[in-house]
């Protein structure tokens, strides 16, 4: 090609014996999971890295992606190029492919027949070391009329990766299904919610509500509850003061929330007498999964703690890093959001991060690193920090964002769900036992988070693991 930047035909006259060309392209583990996309083939066998040392995995993979597709790329845009009609192709495989070998794919013209102005091409693909892994034959009908224009720009293309959200559904499968209270399971939705979770082994619910509209609910989601225990209770508030008190009596060691509204369920954990309040300050936590970003974000209060002031953004920090902890993060670091990163006494954000970083300094919040106040894209971006020469062992590697306030933490969790393709596991922290909090949104591996989540809280709880707060008497 004479231009790089122009994509160029060439025509049955120009084509002659002997012509080539070729690309070269290596195999990655994107690009199984791209295939399986746009192909559809979902067998496990493809997609699972368990199976991909082995030849029937190979040999399906270079047949599908670059038997087919890198002889079929060389045939549409280099010889003959575009406006050539694809007739037949017979290939053999003489080698597995396999996650991170480099193919190059050759064709050579072999025959012209003036009829139709067909043309046969033989078809090559070698590997890295020079062995020749496909070997066949192309059947193209090339094109008359001369094509040049400018090569088309891809797109680009990101597979959403939850990799970590896998690491904490495995981090939890050992052990006994921890029984939970799940409160006014009514809807399809809550109650598929709390079986997937048993279905994985996570948890053993206790399924409290009016009987008649928990069994309405499985009909309507095609679910068979016969080996589920039912708590009667007469109406949504019913069922969250029976579920509060199950945990209580140690019944349950974990509470969902089911198809009521969470203000509902949250008004039977705060009494101090009859719920489930410690001495630490009840607060929310999203466990985010971000396509592209390398670590889970925790995003606290996005649902409990609607203005909190300075005491009770501590109580939420040190949540947060119990949180952290269970999770596998030793100590994060904790970045203080607001709107700048420089302390502007007209802001209260920033004055509260201020303060905050002060407790750190003296001991009282512990077990992280905390700086503040700091721009989201500053916390998260190292190359933002950069720019505006901040110098901070947080500032662009932030594991722990803390909003101003509920609305922030709400809008922030949401941006990045609706926005930016991410899964948002969600937790009630600080209370006698984790409590869940899924949405009818929510897809299965983000209710089995939540839910692995809160296993994972409550066997650390049961192992009294330092940090984690203590039970406020009845």
């Amino acid at each position: 090609m004479a231009d790089g930047a122009l994509i160029e035909n060439r025509t049955f006259d120009e084509i002659a014996v002997g012509d080539t060309a070729s690309l070269t392209r290596t195999l990655s583990e994107e690009d199984i999971q791209l295939f399986a996309l746009v192909s559809g083939d979902v067998d496990p066998a493809h997609l699972d890295a368990d199976y991909a040392a082995t030849d029937i995995f190979r040999r399906v993979i270079a047949h599908g992606m670059w038997g087919g597709g890198l002889i079929s790329a060389v045939l549409g845009t280099e010889l003959p190029g575009p406006g050539a009609i694809y007739l037949s192709q017979s290939l053999r495989f003489a080698r597995p492919v396999g996650i991170g070998d480099t193919i190059t794919a050759s064709v050579t013209v072999s025959e012209k027949r003036a009829e139709r102005h067909v043309v046969l091409l033989d078809c090559r693909c070698v590997n890295q070391e020079g062995e020749e892994v496909i070997s066949g034959q192309a059947e193209v009908e090339a094109p008359i009329e001369k094509v040049r224009r400018p090569r088309a720009a891809l797109p680009e293309v990101r597979l959403a990766r939850h990799d970590g959200y896998r690491r904490l559904i495995e981090l939890t499968s050992h052990g006994e299904p921890m029984p939970t209270a799940v409160a006014h399971p009514c809807s399809a939705a809550a109650l598929s919610a709390a079986l997937e979770a048993a279905e994985a082994g996570l948890m053993a619910p206790l399924l409290i509500g009016p009987e008649t509209r928990i069994r309405k609910a499985a009909e309507e989601a095609g679910r068979d509850i016969s080996g589920f225990a039912i708590v009667p209770a007469d109406h949504s508030h019913d069922a969250a003061a029976k579920a509060v008190a199950l945990v209580r009596s140690g019944e349950a060691k974990l509470l969902m929330k089911g198809s009521l509204h969470t203000d509902e369920l949250m008004s039977a954990v705060v009494p101090s007498a009859t719920g489930l309040r410690t001495e630490r300050r009840i607060s929310h936590a999203y466990v985010m999964e971000v396509p592209g970003h390398p670590t889970p974000l925790i995003i606290t209060d996005a649902a409990i703690n609607i203005a909190p002031d300075l005491e009770e953004k501590a109580d939420i920090i040190r949540n947060a890093i119990d949180l952290a902890h269970v999770i596998g993060i030793e100590r994060p670091r904790v970045a203080i959001l607001s709107a700048v990163e420089t302390v502007n006494p007209a802001m209260p954000s920033t004055l509260d991060a201020a303060g905050l970083c002060k407790m750190a300094d003296r001991g009282q919040i512990t077990g992280g690193v905390l700086d503040g106040p700091l721009a989201l894209d500053n916390a998260i971006s190292e190359a933002a920090a950069r720019e505006k020469g901040i110098d901070s062992p947080v500032a662009g590697k932030a594991e722990i964002l803390v909003v101003p306030n509920l609305e922030a933490g709400n809008m922030l969790a949401k941006q990045l769900t609706f926005l930016g393709g991410a899964d948002a596991a969600g937790i009630v922290l600080g209370a006698r036992v984790p409590i869940i909090l899924t949405s009818r949104a929510d897809s299965l591996r983000t209710r089995l988070a939540s839910c692995a989540v809160a296993v994972l809280l409550a066997r650390a709880a049961t192992k009294a693991a330092p940090g984690l707060p203590e039970k406020a008497s009845a």
